[in-house]
């Protein structure tokens, strides 16, 4: 079982029973899950999923292998039943594309911006549910989406990837995309932090609708994320 960035692990953690006679778990509250084997995560037809983690936990390779996004995409991928992938990636590698002669350092906001226009866009115009690429340690960016999503009459899910700090330096590493040392640290902090309030009970404001905590041994095992059927009004 990962620690959470190297913290200790919920201290039910250690008696919780395998899900393994669960294979399929609709979240609705807080779901520690990391170590237990668990076949599909199902959620709303119209849910916002959020997959959250510090950079280079490996979140473009769990969107990747559950919903289908492709590493070199400039555009939202869709998913399966109806989804729409949003990385970062994708709004990075459109302005790479067009930019990508300048250093990055001068570009970097402009793509945070239209990442998260597309977001916006995506919540509003797609019928089906939308899986959003998100760091989730910074508080506004929590609310702002909860804003959007609640504003176009979504559930709000989250999915934690909870990594060893040092693994997820060494994504960072392994994909050419290093954030700088204060930086990541800054990341690391708010991460445990959250961490640590989920595991005393207290779940950080606006609550989503339910909160996953996986670890990587997770998206090894889970064969399927998906979605409850939905019906588009075309």
């Amino acid at each position: 079982m990962n620690p959470p960035l190297d913290g200790p692990p919920f201290a039910a953690a250690q008696s919780r029973p395998s899900l393994a006679e669960f294979p399929v778990i609709a979240p609705d509250s807080v779901h520690d899950l990391r170590g237990l084997i668990v076949d599909e995560l199902r959620y709303p037809a119209t849910a916002a999923l959020i997959v959250a983690g510090v950079p280079g936990a490996g979140k473009s390779t769990a969107l990747r292998m559950f919903f289908g996004a492709t590493a070199d995409a400039d555009q939202a991928t869709k998913g399966p039943q109806g989804s729409v992938v949003l990385d970062s990636n994708q709004t990075r590698n459109w302005w790479r594309r067009r930019v990508g002669w300048l250093p990055y350092l001068l570009w970097r906001p402009v793509v945070h911006i239209a990442h998260f226009v597309r977001i916006r866009n995506a919540l509003r115009d797609n019928a089906g549910p939308v899986v959003i690429h998100d760091c989730a340690t910074f508080g506004w960016t929590r609310r702002l989406l909860t804003r959007w999503a609640t504003g176009y009459h979504r559930e709000v899910h989250v999915i934690l990837l909870d990594v060893p700090a040092t693994a997820a330096r060494a994504g960072q590493f392994a994909r050419g995309r290093r954030i700088n040392g204060p930086a990541f640290t800054l990341h690391c902090h708010r991460w445990r932090r959250l961490i640590r309030e989920l595991g005393a009970g207290r779940v950080p404001q606006p609550a989503p609708a339910s909160t996953v905590i996986i670890d990587r041994t997770n998206v090894d095992r889970i064969r399927r994320v998906g979605f409850a059927a939905w019906r588009s009004d075309d």
